[in-house]
């Protein structure tokens, strides 16, 4: 623990603003009722971030040095439509890993 002091610090700042973060929307407004907009927008946001989180690795992944890989490109493809078909989250995504590895295993 000796070694990093600055980790450990930045750790636990980091820790307590996220604590902070989720008291002031739970434990200062948690008892007041929001307005129907701000809930539906807020189903939502799940929804958006994952995408923003999957798409630079899709299209700029660092295992080819940026390079659009194929093998990430059809599960990315694959995954969306399973999605988009039967509307179940765990499918797509054991269908989307599936797919990875049927591609990576197929192209090496």
């Amino acid at each position: 623990m000796s070694e990093h002091p600055d980790l450990w610090l930045i750790i636990v700042a980091l820790g307590l603003g996220s604590f902070g973060l989720r008291f002031m929307f739970t434990g200062l407004l948690g008892s007041w009722s929001m307005p129907a907009i701000i809930l539906r927008h807020l189903r939502y946001a799940a929804v958006a971030v994952l995408p923003g989180l999957v798409a630079p690795l899709v299209l700029w992944p660092s295992a080819t040095d940026g390079q659009i890989d194929p093998a990430r490109l059809t599960a990315a493809v694959v995954t969306l439509g399973v999605a988009m078909i039967f509307k179940r989250v765990l499918l797509a995504i054991v269908t989307g890993a599936g797919t990875l590895f049927l591609m990576l295993y197929l192209i090496a």
